[in-house]
């Protein structure tokens, strides 16, 4: 292949747009964003602010990662690096023989690490070969794992080589089955991570994609990348539950080690404080804790022979099943109907949490996914004080979620659920909601019925929550206005 005839198909990233650039070419999608935006403001802060500095290193690039002219491109790639798809099929036609030799001598990449080469006949100076995970739905926690170190190997690997810019590709290849969207998020909230950090001497971050990856990536940049502080607004609800630690990194709570002041020593004192303390810890399983026969200790429920604490214990053990169970499923459907939904603060410094009873098509959705959703939403939550908020609002009988599901939901959940748990606001009852609700309280759970407050308008409710720290859906605040008038702050007044 000429080389003169080569480069000239190379692409110059100084002549791409960045992202913060293409904010004008978006206008009209942005302007809409801050129309919706102002349907429900926020004043609480976004876990990916603005920031220009950032979004000037970011280009999102349609076309061959393989023609960019970056300090160095990425290939993804299987264990033995001699995978075929189109990415490491392009970097090695235009690189040219000597690729393979060089790779030949690096004995294969394991997942998630990153191994560098020369560019050879590229424009980029340098390769970065990464192996991505493949995807399974029961093992989605390794997954993700897998994938963040990637993208975290391949921004140390720069920094350390003191490269100025880096052109990505798409890790996930379709061959190994990772859901697109699902390895966007951790793609793109581990490379801000790393930038925030660690990214004054990279210049430019790349993500080259095809056109069928571009209306993915291009949806979800404005999550982790807003380019005003109106689309970090309007973008806000729209973040993920799980966003990982301050690294971006997955959280994975049984992985947490926990060192107790006298590991040797099992004392009756030191089992009830564990209990009160993060129940998904490695130090609560079974083999860390030299528990005995879990059948056995069934059986001993069973039969009423069983100390509380061992009861308790038994319980965690059901919950933390639940958990992983809600982390390894796609629950991208649920999460759909936005009927379950982190908010601002209340007067007291407390999270809120809303629950939109319209948006729960029971009749149509798989309950037990929903019951896994709340769980996974709500776990990282409950860990602190917290309210909730449930808009009863023009609800039917087909929202109405049954009182079995609901006992066991409050059966299954751990108890820092119920615990932290200080008031539960019911907007808009009906006579025949509050009957049902004081029967449930009353007889089904306990510990509930002082929590719940009654409000029949959103005047009640700002008196508890300001309205700018709470997303209240367009539907509710107009039948409120129609019922009851439109608020006025001057008007309020306490329960």
């Amino acid at each position: 292949m000429d080389p003169l005839g080569a480069r000239s198909q190379f692409v110059d990233i100084q002549t791409l747009p960045t992202w913060q650039q293409q904010l004008d070419e978006n206008g009209e999608e942005t302007q809409q964003d801050q129309n919706d935006s102002l349907l429900s403001p926020q004043a609480f802060p976004s876990p990916f602010p603005f920031r220009p500095d950032i979004n000037r290193k970011i280009i999102l690039f349609t076309g061959d990662v393989a023609l960019l002219n970056c300090t160095a491109i990425v290939n993804t790639s299987n264990e033995l690096l001699n995978d075929k798809n189109p990415v490491s099929d392009s970097i090695h036609q235009l690189a040219g023989p000597e690729l393979r030799e060089e790779l030949l001598k690096l004995k294969g990449c394991r997942t998630g690490e990153a191994k560098l080469t020369k560019g050879f006949n590229l424009a980029a100076r340098f390769i970065v070969h990464t192996v991505g995970p493949k995807y399974k739905a029961k093992y989605r926690t390794a997954a993700e794992s897998s994938l963040y170190s990637c993208y975290r190997n391949i921004m140390q690997l720069a920094v350390e080589q003191s490269m100025a810019s880096v052109g990505f590709c798409v890790v996930s290849t379709t061959k190994r089955g990772y859901p697109l969207e699902d390895s966007t998020h951790i793609a793109f909230r581990t490379v801000r991570r790393f930038l925030e950090q660690h990214g004054n001497s990279i210049e430019a971050v790349v993500f080259a994609v095809s056109d069928t990856e571009e209306v993915v990536l291009r949806k979800l940049l404005p999550l982790y990348y807003p380019r005003s502080e109106q689309e970090e607004k309007a973008c806000l609800p729209l973040i993920p539950a799980d966003i990982g630690n301050s690294q971006g990194e997955p959280v994975v709570p049984e992985r947490q080690i926990r060192i107790a002041e006298k590991p040797g020593s099992l004392e009756d004192d030191s089992e009830e404080e564990s209990l009160e303390s993060d129940l998904g810890q490695v130090g609560n399983h079974a083999f860390a804790r030299m528990e005995g026969d879990v059948d056995k200790e069934r059986k001993l429920i069973l039969q009423g022979q069983m100390s509380e604490a061992a009861i308790q214990k038994q319980h965690q053990r059901n919950y933390n099943r639940w958990l992983c169970r809600a982390r390894a499923e796609d629950l991208s459907d649920i999460a759909a109907l936005k009927a379950l939904y982190q908010t601002g603060v209340d007067m007291c410094g407390r999270t809120v949490m809303v629950v939109v009873g319209r948006n729960i098509p029971v009749t149509l959705i798989d309950i037990e996914k929903a019951l896994l959703y709340f769980i996974h939403v709500m776990d990282h939550i409950t860990a602190k004080e917290y309210v909730m908020v449930y808009f009863h609002t023009l609800t039917g009988e087909h929202n109405h979620l049954d009182s079995n599901f609901l006992k066991n939901l409050y059966d299954i959940v751990d108890i820092k659920f119920k615990k932290n748990l200080k008031a539960f606001y019911f907007v808009h009852p009906t006579f025949r909601s509050k009957a049902s609700t004081w029967f449930f309280t009353t007889f089904s759970v306990s510990g509930m019925k002082d929590k719940v407050r009654y409000l029949d308008n959103l005047q009640q409710l700002f008196t508890c929550i300001k309205p700018e720290q709470i997303d209240i859906p367009p539907f509710v605040l107009e039948y409120d206005a129609r019922v009851n008038g439109r608020h006025h702050p001057s008007q309020s007044s306490g329960l």
